[in-house]
């Protein structure tokens, strides 16, 4: 539910702490800009999206008056309730889903996302199309895949991802957009680079069976491995420290 707005949205946060916010969302653009420009790419090939999640409603706010148009939450009902704050506040990003999505949540989200990021199997994809029929709507997924192998990782295996999309691309409810994967926490990030590296070859092999207008978005990279992520690729990248500050 959304929380009672009863101050302006520029009173939601301290000016100082909205600065500090612009500041670190400049940097970010900024270091993104100079990955991209180091793999002979350009900066607004990559879209950034902010994960605002465990942060509250006034911060993803304060984010969005600086210019950053998409945000990620991992929760859905995190995600519900800043919808409706930032709704009320006059400010409607770009949502993005990019945590794990348990079927019975399906139908609560279905209409509000522009892009879930998380369908990681056959029967949530299902599960979208169903809902998502329902309402008369298409909506924008990525396949999940795990890249890396690690048994804690939510995904597709490599070798399942060429039948999920063959079996996906009838389904008239749900529009494959591309794939998401996450590396693991390295302490040197350059490590991560061949898990992206693998997860661009994915890409680019169900990409020749794909529509190539379509099937354009390759999500990867967060703040500790976000220029690795480019090196290798990554269309989109999901900035949350970097953005926000630590988490508490």
């Amino acid at each position: 539910m959304a929380t009672e707005l009863t101050a302006t949205p520029q009173d939601w946060l301290a000016p100082e702490t909205a600065a500090a916010l612009a500041t670190r969302l400049n940097a970010v653009r900024q270091q993104i800009a100079a990955a991209a420009c180091a793999s002979g790419r350009r900066p607004e090939e990559i879209t950034l999206i902010g994960v605002s999640k465990f942060f509250p409603a006034a911060a993803a706010l304060a984010a969005s008056r600086s210019g950053l148009h998409d945000l990620g939450e991992n929760r859905v009902q995190e995600m519900l309730g800043k919808i409706n704050d930032l709704s009320a506040a006059g400010v409607s990003p770009r949502w993005h889903l990019i945590g794990t999505l348990q079927k019975n949540k399906v139908r609560q989200i279905i209409g509000l996302t522009h892009l879930i990021h998380s369908a990681d199997s056959w029967p949530l994809l299902q599960e979208i199309d169903r809902r998502s029929l329902e309402r008369g709507l298409v909506s924008d997924v990525l396949l999940q895949v795990n890249a890396s192998g690690e048994t804690t990782k939510h995904g597709f295996a490599p070798e399942e991802l060429a039948p999920a999309a063959a079996a996906a691309r009838p389904l008239k409810g749900l529009r494959l957009r591309g794939l998401m994967t996450m590396a693991p926490l390295f302490d040197n990030p350059d490590d991560t680079r061949p898990v992206f590296a693998a997860a661009h070859q994915l890409f680019d092999r169900l990409a020749g069976e794909q529509d190539p207008d379509v099937f354009n978005i390759l999500s990867m990279g967060m703040s500790h491995d976000f220029r690795q992520a480019i090196a290798c690729g990554a269309t989109h990248v999901r900035i949350g420290t970097a953005i926000f500050g630590p988490r508490l």
